[in-house]
């Protein structure tokens, strides 16, 4: 069965950083798009960044471009997203999910971005 395993969240002052990870399984990692979704509460999950199977094609939410960066490591599973200029606007539950339409979701990993 699909697994994916979030980590890397936690508390922080805004202007500050965090880098968030990724781990899945049980799919063809290197034949998958890997999405970074967000869902703050009492709001919808939204996408806020997609990398292509081989890692060559990104995109971004407008309101992470040029503070967040995906990237990936097919050799290890792995999906990263590093985010800077961390925002309190930021603070959400973050997720990733393989594929063009997610249907496969861990436990998430919470950012707190404090004022």
């Amino acid at each position: 069965q699909v697994q994916l395993v979030e980590s890397g969240g936690g508390l922080v002052q805004a202007g500050g950083s965090l880098r968030l990870s990724c781990a899945a399984s049980g799919i063809i990692f290197s034949a998958n798009a890997m999405g970074w979704y967000r869902q703050a509460p009492g709001k919808q999950r939204e996408l806020v960044a997609k990398i292509s199977a081989g890692g060559g094609t990104t995109m971004y939410a407008d309101s992470v471009k040029g503070r967040f960066t995906i990237s990936r490591d097919n050799a290890k599973n792995m999906v990263y997203l590093q985010m800077n200029n961390l925002k309190p606007e930021d603070t959400a539950g973050y997720y990733c999910s393989p594929g063009a339409v997610p249907r496969y979701w861990g436990q998430g990993t919470q950012v707190t971005v404090s004022s």
